[in-house]
């Protein structure tokens, strides 16, 4: 039996050169696969309850960790981890409320401030996004004389939407994430702090050029709005922007670079529709006159939680990426970055089957991750051939 039945010589050897060319490409492929850097993994603590967040204290100090729950700890990596720090605020622990994000004072070297964001609880049984700071004591087992100095006015969660992310940008402004609480309007609604993302000084007090500072009557600490639940927010190193990322609904998670005055659609854009299956009933479309598109966009909402961008030497394979979080696929989500663009996606940890609440780069060049669980841990994330 002839191999290609009565076909021309000419259509013979195109379809063997085809056959060649097919087999090339998968040895090619298979090839690249198996010269694949192998993500390492290591668990250095289990035992944390939901944690929710970390921050790295200098000099090799350990890393501070929240636990939703309420409660902040010290990690070092020859002690124990630590009895809850005394002083922490007491926190509304109820649906996604508790104890959220913990950041270092730019000027930590000299106040030793400790920034605390965390969900308080109001009247009703009404809570709100409140953010405070206090100084660590020496021995590391204390906040000092924790001060709020902002709370999310009106207190409209029931436990849900809280936002709670804190950033420093380069003239030591923090930014605050603040979910909307569940009540889709007020992310539009200038008067409230729902569904915004703030910017004071370290000391809570209103920066003068603030885009709503004065323009009432907006809330002037508002930096941007139209957002739904930002679970993500760190500077970018590359330009010195802020980017943040939010929940969507049933579907239409989202990344932004929150600026000045500007809208961001929700609930009027959105790329989502509600759980129940049912279209958003302010939507008016992905696209809105007067507002923001995202920069990148989820159709199927991975539910996207932590976020940080890598700049560190030690694994040149991750320079200009941004790592997020992934709470419902549970995964970890590695975006390769062109300037501004999303020219990538990678998903990794999937194996590993644990809801991914917090990404850091550590002062190591090593990736730091927190799992969202009962028995959550703090996890340090490597390639091999890089160490």
């Amino acid at each position: 039996m002839r191999l290609f039945g009565n076909k021309t010589p000419a259509y013979q050897l195109n379809i063997q050169l085809l056959t060649l060319l097919f087999l090339s490409l998968f040895i090619s492929t298979s090839t690249l696969a198996a010269l694949a850097p192998t993500v390492t993994v290591t668990e250095l603590q289990e035992g944390l309850e939901n944690p929710w967040s970390l921050a790295f204290l200098p000099d090799n100090g350990g890393i501070l960790i929240t636990e939703r729950s309420g409660q902040l700890r010290l990690w070092r990596p020859d002690k124990p981890l630590s009895a809850p720090l005394k002083g922490v605020p007491a926190v509304f622990a109820k649906g996604q409320g508790g104890l959220f994000d913990v950041a270092l004072s730019p000027n930590f070297s000299q106040d030793r401030r400790i920034y605390l964001s965390f969900a308080e609880e109001g009247k009703e049984g009404k809570a709100g996004t409140a953010v405070g700071y206090g100084r660590l004591n020496p021995q590391g087992t204390a906040i000092e004389n924790f001060t709020v100095f902002f709370r999310q006015q009106p207190k409209l969660s029931t436990g849900n939407h809280f936002g709670g992310k804190l950033a420093f940008d380069e003239q030591n402004h923090l930014f605050i994430t603040l979910g909307e609480n569940n009540q889709r309007p007020t992310a539009q609604d200038l008067s409230l702090h729902q569904g915004k993302i703030v910017r004071l000084t370290l000391d809570g007090k209103v920066p003068n050029d603030n885009p709503f500072a004065h323009k009432s009557p907006a809330k002037p600490e508002i930096w941007s709005y139209g957002h739904r639940n930002p679970q993500g927010l760190a500077l970018n190193p590359w330009s010195n922007v802020m980017w943040a990322h939010e929940h969507g609904p049933k579907g239409g998670d989202e990344i932004n670079i929150p600026m000045a005055g500007k809208n961001y659609g929700w609930p009027l854009a959105t790329q989502g529709i509600n759980y129940s299956g049912q279209p958003i009933p302010e939507a008016q479309g992905t696209h809105v006159e007067g507002t923001e598109q995202p920069i990148y966009f989820w159709e199927k909402s991975p539910g996207i939680s932590g976020m940080a961008f890598y700049d560190a030497a030690r694994f040149p394979l991750w320079q200009h990426s941004l790592f997020i979080g992934a709470l419902a696929e549970k995964e970890l989500i590695r975006l390769q970055l062109d300037g501004d663009k999303v020219i990538a996606e990678e998903r990794l940890l999937g194996d590993r089957g644990e809801r991914i609440r917090e990404v850091r780069i550590g002062p190591d060049g090593y990736v730091y991750l927190l799992t969202d669980e009962s028995n959550g841990k703090l996890l340090k994330l490597g390639l091999a051939a890089h160490e």
